[in-house]
């Protein structure tokens, strides 16, 4: 493969859901769709709950994921996702379904509180960045 790969780990909060060499990430954020490759900018953003996909970098094979909300940060050659839950699944119809039962049906409360600590979580990795870069 060309340009390089991406070191792709996925930390869900009782164990490491993911940790592969893929040559493609593409994910959902509040902004919407994105994907990501080796020589992209450094990048961060809070994702939302939807499908996050990447290929294999040794062989090309598309693998799929639910996600719930969390964060992703890409460093250099790296690409970490921390989120609260994740389902991987053959099929994107019943993983599309996984995320509208599972992911999207929080009560309202839980919504705000998670999201406002996205929002902390991506700050935070926002400051150690630029403290990173600076020192």
């Amino acid at each position: 493969m060309s340009g390089g790969a991406i070191q792709l780990k996925i930390l869900l909060p009782t164990r490491v859901f993911a940790d592969e060499r893929v040559s493609k990430v593409n994910a959902e954020g509040k902004d919407g769709h994105f994907s990501l490759l080796p020589r992209h900018v450094d990048f961060v953003s809070s994702l939302v709950p939807g499908i996050l996909s990447y290929e294999i970098a040794d062989t090309g094979e598309e693998i799929h994921a639910a996600v719930d909300e969390g964060t992703l940060v890409k460093q250099g050659a790296t690409v970490w996702v921390s989120a609260r839950d994740a389902i991987r699944g053959p099929e994107l119809g019943e993983l599309r379904q996984a995320v509208a039962d599972r992911f999207q049906g929080l009560d309202e409360r839980e919504r705000t509180v998670r999201s406002a600590a996205a929002k902390i979580e991506a700050g935070f990795v926002r400051r150690f960045l630029e403290i990173q870069r600076r020192g």
